[in-house]
């Protein structure tokens, strides 16, 4: 029997997919379990599988496509089945007819007749030349709110020429500055349409507060610098993600997320790690952080991030985090605040680590510096719980012997 082939929800955001490419044509036999298409959903490019057998009967959507959740896109069956029907119910509606536009009214060429027309609201009679009446109705203004000029305070062509330019230098102040040269528009992609969408969904209604710390990264350093020597393929960011799990285990009242009437504390930790591509942004998870060793997650680190560079990521690969780190360090910027990824109650933003002078024992020296910020859903946590794992997470940064 026939079935409908419909555009699957790949991800726990996803409203739409774009067709990238059939990679079956009409006519092709196919089995269950095996790909289809590639779909571009917000996150990632996903292959999709087919869930029945049978033969490609027609391909209704084309590649370069974007469509709907729940939309058909293809027909399987039989070779001599017909689909009519099914291609019938499959079918957009039909577009709705363009309603007549109604031809503007020709502004009239001569005066009326009248010139003096009356005001109800005064009770008095206004006074206007034929020439004058003509202008104001091309312009659309309001003769009741003109003091004329004329003889016994008739409305003549300068009172009208006034109005006008002061109707256009008030425009002209209200209006906002265009800017200047050639406008380009670009297409939102789907990913940066849900960025767009998640983020007001998060930054408006989710309380934020912030919290930051300068940390002494000088022993972070020194044994960041000592495992490289050893050819260990680790990074800074590997050992914040391994030192915030730790710390977390420590503080669940920030591995938590807000339920409407309840807070849901996490007794797993699963990192999501901010990774930048060309059209917006998307957070590997690695997941159970805390039980894993420093280069089983750098492993994992690099493998995931080259995947969604490469927009390969599968949803179980960036969904399902309950803490996220942003870190901008590597591009310089020396301090920032994130915005939380709902349904999580708190991200790390890690800045640059910078050489600065430091007072210690009365001596000025030269000592290396990291600035980090945590935002808080208030509605999960307060103050002195972030700060408190804020103080942890230092501290191991810090002494980098006791993350664990």
């Amino acid at each position: 029997m026939a079935s409908r082939v419909v555009m699957p929800k790949l991800s726990d955001t996803m409203e739409e997919g774009k067709i990238l490419r059939w990679l079956k044509q009409e006519g092709d036999k196919v089995e269950t379990g095996q790909t289809l298409a590639e779909v571009e959903t917000d996150k990632a490019t996903v292959e999709m599988e087919a869930y029945t057998n049978g033969v490609i009967r027609k391909l209704v959507a084309s590649p370069g496509d974007t469509i709907k959740i729940g939309a058909t896109i293809a027909v399987i069956g039989s070779p001599d089945e017909d689909i009519s029907a099914l291609l019938e119910s499959a079918a957009p509606p039909p577009a709705a007819q363009a309603r007549p536009v109604p031809t503007a009214m020709p502004i009239r060429a001569t005066a009326p007749p009248q010139v003096v027309s009356h005001d109800a609201a005064t009770n008095r009679a206004l006074r206007a030349s034929p020439l004058a009446l003509r202008m104001a109705a091309e312009a659309g203004v309001d003769l009741n709110a003109l003091q004329g000029s004329g003889p016994q305070g008739r409305v003549i062509k300068r009172d009208i020429e006034a109005a006008i330019a002061k109707a256009s230098a008030s425009q002209a102040s209200a209006a906002p500055a265009q800017p200047v040269g050639d406008v380009q528009e670009i297409v939102l992609s789907s990913m940066r349409r849900t960025i767009a969408k998640r983020l007001v969904q998060s930054k408006a209604p989710v309380p934020h507060f912030y919290l930051t710390v300068d940390v002494a990264a000088d022993r972070l350093w020194d044994a960041y610098r000592a495992l490289r020597e050893e050819n260990y393929p680790i990074s800074l960011n590997d050992v914040i993600i391994k030192a915030s799990a730790s710390a977390l285990k420590r503080h669940p009242e920030v591995n938590a997320s807000f339920a409407g009437d309840h807070v849901k504390q996490y007794s797993r930790v699963h990192i999501g790690l901010a990774v930048a591509l060309e059209d917006g942004l998307i957070t590997p998870v690695i997941r159970d952080a805390d039980s894993k060793s420093l280069a089983d997650i750098a492993e994992e680190v690099r493998e995931l991030v080259d995947r969604a560079r490469n927009r390969r990521l599968q949803p179980h690969e960036y969904t399902g985090a309950t803490f996220s780190i942003s870190n901008l360090g590597m591009m310089g910027i020396e301090e920032f605040s994130a915005i939380i990824n709902p349904p999580e109650a708190a991200i790390l933003a890690v800045g640059a680590l910078r050489e600065v002078p430091v007072v210690e024992g009365g001596q000025v020296k030269i000592g290396r510096r990291m600035k980090m910020t945590l935002s808080v859903d208030h509605r999960v946590a307060d103050g002195a719980q972030g700060a408190r794992f804020l103080a942890t997470l230092k501290r191991m940064l810090e002494n980098p012997l006791l993350i664990g």
